[in-house]
Formats: C-alpha cells, sequence, structure tokens
C-alpha cells in the first residue's frame, strides 16, 4: 500500500493497492475503505467516509499482483488531530476475507489537514 503522508480536505484520494502472496482461489471477498475513528478517554468513535467490497470472483478477473486504484474525493472534516484526551485518526483500510474464517487487514494512516496538536 502506498500514500502521501497529508492531504487536504476536498482533495482527491488516490490510492493503489495489490495483492501477494495469497492463492486467488483461497480469498471470499475483499473490502477497502477510507475511515476515521477516535481514540482516548470516553467512548471511541468511527466514520467510514468510503466502502467497496469485491467478491472473490471480482478479484479472480485479473491478477492480483496488478495494482487496483481506489478513488475518492476527501470529506471538509473530521480534521485530524492529536491531543493528549482524544485523537482522530483517518486511515485506508483493506480487508482481506479468506474461505475457512480468516482475515488479514491492513491500514495506512495519513493525516486530513494541517494536524493540530494539543500543547
Amino acid at each position: 500500500m502506498s500514500l502521501h503522508a497529508g492531504l487536504e480536505p476536498g482533495d482527491g484520494l488516490d490510492f493503489e493497492f495489490s495483492i501477494h502472496r495469497v492463492p486467488a482461489e483461497s480469498i471470499d471477498g475483499l473490502e477497502a475503505s477510507v475511515l476515521w475513528a477516535t481514540e482516548g478517554k470516553g467512548s471511541e468513535d468511527i466514520g467510514v467516509h468510503y466502502f467497496e467490497r469485491l467478491s472473490g470472483t471480482q478479484l479472480s478477473q485479473r491478477p492480483l499482483q496488478e495494482p487496483r486504484m481506489l478513488s475518492t474525493k476527501l470529506p471538509l472534516c473530521p480534521l485530524s488531530y492529536e491531543g493528549r484526551l482524544m485523537k482522530i485518526r483517518w486511515c485506508v483500510r483493506l480487508r482481506l476475507f479468506l474461505k475457512g474464517g480468516r482475515e488479514i487487514s491492513a491500514e495506512q494512516p495519513f493525516y486530513l489537514g494541517h494536524v493540530t496538536r494539543e500543547v
């Protein structure tokens, strides 16, 4: 997975990924999402900005190692935040669902906006 470290609200996010070392016949599906989550004191929230699910059949229509593109326009908020009591973090998440119930997950974090840090 590859992604720029910082993006601005309203920017387009183009994210390229490929799958290696997993045989196509062992895959049930893939979920790709762009999301934000809060961390810290109190309840934690999650918001999904973009979501796409591909079935094993859809994935097998071309080689897994061939790059695939995820594209979306980023929202205006919430912006990334790094506070002492709370943080807002953005990431692209890929979840690969394997036959037999196993799951492989990978996340690529990024900042939305200029990161505000509590001093």
